[in-house]
Formats: C-alpha cells, sequence, structure tokens
C-alpha cells in the first residue's frame, strides 16, 4: 500500500486554516443545556458473563433529548475511587460484548465503552442503542444523516451522548473525576476529540487514534475510500448543496472544535490510510488547543494504525499522567 498523503515533513508543517461558524460556541452552549436538562440519571445493572475477575455493568444514560443510550462498565474489582477511560467506538461498530475490552480494566481503570446510536450492524458484536430520529434523503451509511441542517444532522446526537456520558461518569462512585480519560480509534478518535473540546472541565487526558471526522473540506475532496465518500456522493447527487452541506459539517468537525480541548493528548496517525487521510489528523493535531500534546506515526500501516503495540504506549503514557 502507498504513502496516501503529503510526506511527513510536510505533514509536520500542515495547519490549514479551519473556518468555524460564527454561532459555534452558542450552538453547542444551547445544544447541551437542552440535553442536561433531562431529569433521568444513569443506570448501572449486573451482568452475568463469564469474566470473573473484573466487576462487569450494564450502563444505561440519558443521551441527546435525554434518549437512552447503552454502554459497558468493566472495572477491577478494588475499593476506592479508580481513574476512569471512555472508550467510543469506530465507524458501524456497537458496544459489543464485554468480554472484548478488557485491557484498560486489567491494567487498573475503570474502563466505559459508548454505544453509538444506530450504529453497531457494520462489524463486531452488534450494539443495543437505536436512532429514533428521521433524516432527508441520504447515503447508505450514517454520513449524511440529516446534513441539511446542523440541528438534524447526525453526529449532533452522537457528540451530546458523548459529553453526556461524561457527566454520567463523574457520578460513578467509583470513579475519580479528576482522571477520567477519553479514547477511540477511527470515529471514536473524532468522537474523542469533540468530547475533549465540548467537556474540557470533565477531561484530564485525551487519547485519539487515527480520528475521523476531522478537516471536512480536505477529506471528502480527496479521501478514495469510505465512509467520507458517502458525502461526495451525496454532493454528486444533490448538485449545488456544496455550501449547506460544509456549513453542517463545520459544526462537527473535529478539526475545528480541537481549539477548545485542552487536556493532555498523545494522537496517532497512519501514513498509509486510505480511510482517513494523514493530513486530516495533523490538522486536527495543530489546532488543539492543550499545550501538551504529542503524536505517534506509524510509517508503514494503513487504517489499522498501531493496534496493541499503540495501546502499550498509550497505557504507558497515560499511566505517567494519571
Amino acid at each position: 500500500m502507498p504513502l496516501t498523503d503529503l510526506p511527513l515533513e510536510e505533514l509536520e508543517r500542515y495547519a490549514p486554516v479551519l473556518d468555524a461558524p460564527e454561532d459555534l460556541a452558542e450552538f453547542w452552549a444551547t445544544t447541551l443545556d437542552e440535553a442536561r436538562r433531562s431529569e433521568d440519571r444513569a443506570v448501572l445493572r449486573p451482568v452475568t458473563t463469564p469474566v470473573r475477575e473484573l466487576v462487569v455493568e450494564d450502563l444505561t444514560f440519558p443521551g441527546f433529548g435525554g434518549e437512552p443510550v447503552r454502554g459497558w462498565v468493566v472495572r477491577p474489582r478494588r475499593e476506592g475511587r479508580l481513574p476512569c477511560v471512555v472508550e467510543y467506538i469506530g465507524y458501524g461498530g456497537g458496544r459489543g460484548l464485554p468480554a472484548e475490552k478488557l485491557q484498560w480494566a486489567a491494567a487498573g481503570y475503570v474502563h466505559v465503552v459508548m454505544d453509538t446510536r444506530g450504529q453497531g450492524s457494520g462489524w463486531g458484536s452488534g450494539g443495543d442503542t437505536p436512532d429514533p430520529h428521521g433524516a432527508g434523503p441520504a447515503v447508505p451509511g450514517f454520513m449524511t444523516r440529516g446534513i441539511e441542517r446542523p440541528e438534524t444532522y447526525y453526529y449532533r446526537r452522537v457528540f451530546t451522548d458523548a459529553v453526556r456520558l461524561l457527566d454520567a461518569v463523574r457520578d460513578l462512585p467509583f470513579v475519580d473525576p479528576a482522571r477520567v480519560a477519553v479514547t477511540g480509534a477511527s470515529q471514536g478518535g473524532g468522537i474523542a476529540l469533540a468530547a475533549a473540546a465540548l467537556a474540557p472541565e470533565h477531561v484530564a487526558a485525551c487519547l485519539p487514534d487515527v480520528p475521523f471526522l476531522c478537516h471536512f473540506r480536505r477529506a471528502v475532496a480527496l479521501t478514495p475510500e469510505p465512509p467520507f465518500t458517502e458525502i461526495s456522493r451525496y454532493l454528486a447527487v444533490h448538485r449545488g448543496s456544496d455550501e449547506a452541506v460544509f456549513r453542517t459539517l463545520s459544526y462537527v468537525d473535529a478539526a475545528v472544535l480541537a481549539r477548545w480541548a485542552t487536556a493532555p493528548a498523545l494522537f496517532s496517525v497512519a501514513l498509509m490510510d486510505g480511510i482517513v487521510l494523514p493530513s486530516t489528523v495533523y490538522a486536527a493535531f495543530h489546532a488543539y488547543a492543550g499545550a501538551e500534546k504529542a503524536i505517534e506515526v506509524y510509517a508503514w500501516n494503513g487504517h489499522e494504525g498501531g493496534q496493541v503495540p499503540h495501546w502499550v504506549r498509550q497505557a504507558e503514557w497515560l499511566s505517567a499522567r494519571f
């Protein structure tokens, strides 16, 4: 597989001007304020599972519009408040089964995995959270659902769910609210960036892997593989809708939102990635406002990135800060 983007020396200087809508802050403040009016609270239920050396619980919490969103909580059998890693899932996947993700709990963290509304049937072991919202004409997938307006766009709901999960996690009696990290790969990395930006007071570290949903203008025009091609296909059919579409996307562009994130961050990028172009990752990395940030480069990998060796790097990095 060849390099899919600029040479590394150019990527390290790639810091494009990212246009943000004038009412971006107001849009998200209003969205989150409306979601936080829900009087529902997070609920934990015990789970019957072969995993016996860790505590496994089924989490339901109120997300966008107070709608129930599912997740897993997996944690060590230990007293007291522990550091927490909140993980968001890649495109098309769901929370799966709790036995699939044990590494963070085995390393001593409370591990919270958020289901992604409406997804969970593209790969993995499934999801359990519906998205009870309709949309206008859309390309199959999730990228163009409600794309006509920022108020109806799918990722407005997903990013709100991500923040509301952080609200819920801070209230769990076994979580240290001063030591909460967000992470995820691909779509999960983009959601983690958004969560760190929209709730900086809740996030003490951010670990986005090959983050998707960044620098939409470049990604839609140049990325050769799905899911960004869902948007280019939509534009090919809905001729003349460019201005409205990119206006909507500017409200959920994780590279734009990254200018509000302040927590220490460890990014990763893969230079042979045809799904998330390296330049879009660097756009987010350079825009990220945190004073402490680093990026791990996987020169010979595609979208799989660093996989378990990168998790080892993340665990070492996070341990040094928590």
